[in-house]
């Protein structure tokens, strides 16, 4: 068998996070500057069955038989030979990369699960369609999530702009004008899972005020929609703080998130949030024309370790 190589791009979420898991809208866009790469490798003299999996961004060299089943790499190679019917892989070497940073809300997880999942079935000669790639790549957030929306397995398999509302079909919009949006990293790792788990016991604790807070994104998040389609992205950056403001009320947010968003604003950022998970990762400003080197200043004056200029378009 020959080579096969494949990769996902990171995402961003726009609006939405958190709401999203409570049937309410989410927007999310791939982010195509940073992606994880995967590829496997045929052993020409290997023992059948062995594969050796190799991940130098996590310091992992093993075989997969040695991987807890409950891995996220070893999950994602289990859901391909399972809807493949394959019991036994060719001997062969999978070796991962990725330039997106761990717990930062940039959908790391599901881009090396995609990733995975593509070069696997491609290398047993069955390249998957992307229905079932994003399928079981869900399978595997819910190692990484708990109780994952679907919304980072969906916008890394397609790599588009997607609309999502869980339980329902996928929905991808025109973005009619493109805009910029840049993305400051805290650098403080935070496992979506952890924060997921905490809005779940907030709202177990207090439903009428969170599903408040909840129908109050998902309104938001509909707007923002009728924006970008409507060909008025400077509509976004007052629905981005009216959003923000909505998750520090969830508890989601952070001294240094809260630092970044006014940072964001103070140098001329039309709008500015967290995304994701919140408490530490990432936030996303909507910068105004020209005004996006002055952005990524004030975001690296305020603490970023990184940013990111991302380009929004169709």
């Amino acid at each position: 068998m020959p080579s096969y190589s494949a990769h996902a791009p990171g995402k961003i979420i726009l609006f939405g996070e958190h709401a999203v898991v409570y049937g309410q809208p989410a927007i999310a866009i791939p982010v195509h500057q940073v992606r994880a790469n995967a590829s496997v490798t045929p052993e020409i003299n290997g023992d059948p069955g062995v594969v050796r999996i190799q991940a130098p961004n996590i310091d992992l060299d093993t075989r997969l038989d040695e991987l807890n089943l409950d891995h996220p790499l070893a999950a994602a190679i289990e859901g391909v030979t399972a809807s493949l019917g394959i019991s036994r892989i060719p001997a062969c070497t999978l070796r991962v990369t990725s330039t997106i940073p761990v717990a930062s809300g940039l959908g790391s997880g599901a881009a090396v699960s995609v990733a995975v999942i593509r070069a696997m079935a491609g290398f047993l000669g069955q390249p998957m369609a992307n229905e079932q790639v994003s399928k079981i790549a869900f399978e595997v957030e819910k190692i990484h999530h708990g109780t994952p929306s679907g919304i980072d397995n969906t916008v890394v398999t397609f790599a588009k702009p997607v609309y999502f509302v869980k339980g329902h079909p996928i929905e991808t919009f025109n973005i009619t004008n493109p805009f910029t949006i840049i993305i400051g990293d805290t650098g403080i790792a935070s496992p979506t899972k952890e924060t997921v788990g905490d809005v779940r016991l907030r709202w177990q604790a207090n439903p009428k005020k969170f599903e408040a807070f909840f129908a109050a994104v998902g309104s938001i998040t509909k707007s923002a929609r009728a924006a970008i389609e409507s060909g008025h992205p400077v509509r976004l950056g007052p629905l981005m703080n009216e959003n923000h403001a909505l998750l520090q009320e969830m508890g989601v947010s952070s001294p240094t998130l809260d630092r970044l968003v006014q940072a964001a604003l103070d140098s001329g950022a039309l709008g500015a949030k967290l995304s994701g998970g919140g408490r530490g990762g990432n936030m996303i400003a909507l910068a105004a024309t020209g005004n996006e080197k002055l952005i990524s200043l004030a975001f690296k004056n305020a603490g970023a370790i990184r940013t990111i200029t991302s380009n929004i378009e169709d």
